[in-house]
């Protein structure tokens, strides 16, 4: 029979603690075959590779842990581990996003992309992490579209009338009420049955988003009106990464990082093969719009929200960015 010391035996129990799974859940609104699905599992396989199999977790879709601002709420207060979300809800908790928000900012995918993954994207995910949250990466939704089950959208005057879905964003209820529309802010989980329910006549989102969400079986009018580049972000909960090494620290920097770019793989393969979805699915797409007075309408009424509290200084240098 063996006999331990006291110091064999606290040493064999750190080595057990060290290498026992600490099981990591990454919430999200999507369905689990979505982007965010996409990039969710490629954030939970390189933690679980990074880390030896220390980190291993799943993925919770669909809203299953409430809407985006339940779950930002959650990481705030340890809830909730990691999360994958729009930037609309947001706004709410860090004010200084909503300059991403703002309509006919972004040139095309090029220059979104090449502003998050630079200097202006960190600045902003430093100013998400003196908000009681941890801003791992910028990721990605792609631009948004305007669709509806009551007539086809090609000028500002179609929209006048349509009760449409906004996310809780005062940016954007802002540029739809300047362009017309009557913005109802609704969290996402809520939004089909409001659809097939008559209790909005349409909503806004990515190709990404609509053909994820299967909005086809509500909707019939699809109008590519690009009007806003939406990026997602990854966030995590201080609480979690406050537990964590360095080194630890440095696995989730890295999942985030993998995350985002399997996420904008795949927006990049919707955007082509996503129109011709919705089309299969009986959805009329609308092309030929003329996006000048809608960008003319939106900039006049919701700038403002942003610049009368930031000034423009963010707005210029985003738009300076080649």
């Amino acid at each position: 029979m063996k006999h331990f010391t006291l110091g064999a035996i606290a040493a064999l129990a750190l080595t057990t603690a060290s290498h026992a799974q600490q099981q990591i859940v990454v919430g999200h609104a999507l369905s689990p075959a979505s982007h965010y699905g996409v990039g969710a599992d490629a954030f939970l396989n390189t933690l679980t590779e990074l880390s030896g199999g220390t980190f291993t977790g799943s993925q919770a879709p669909a809203g299953q842990l409430g809407g985006e601002r339940d779950m930002i709420e959650g990481l705030q207060i340890g809830s909730l581990d990691v999360v994958i979300t729009s930037t609309g809800p947001l706004g709410n908790f860090v004010p200084q996003v909503y300059a991403l928000d703002l309509p006919f900012l972004f040139r095309d995918y090029d220059h979104a992309r090449t502003v998050l993954d630079g200097e202006i994207g960190q600045e902003l995910l430093d100013k998400i992490g003196e908000n009681n949250l941890v801003g791992l990466a910028w990721s990605e939704n792609g631009f948004r579209h305007v669709t509806n089950a009551r007539h086809p959208v090609r000028t500002p005057e179609d929209l006048k009338g349509l009760k449409l879905r906004t996310m809780e964003n005062r940016v954007h209820m802002a540029a739809f009420e300047g362009m017309g529309a009557a913005p109802t802010p609704m969290a996402f989980p809520e939004l089909f049955t409001a659809l097939q329910q008559g209790v909005v006549d349409g909503q806004e989102n990515p190709v990404t988003v609509i053909t994820a969400a299967k909005f086809w079986e509500v909707q019939k009018y699809v109008s590519l009106t690009g009007h806003v580049y939406s990026p997602a972000v990854v966030l995590a909960s201080p609480i979690l990464l406050d537990s964590l090494t360095e080194e630890q620290k440095g696995w989730f920097m890295e999942a985030a990082k993998a995350s985002a770019a399997a996420t904008r793989a795949e927006v990049n393969r919707l955007e082509e093969a996503g129109v011709a979805l919705l089309r299969e699915n009986g959805m009329e797409v609308i092309t030929d719009i003329d996006k000048a007075p809608f960008a003319a309408l939106a900039e006049e009424s919701s700038y403002a929200v942003y610049t009368d509290q930031y000034g423009s200084e963010m707005i210029e240098r985003i738009k300076a960015v080649e």
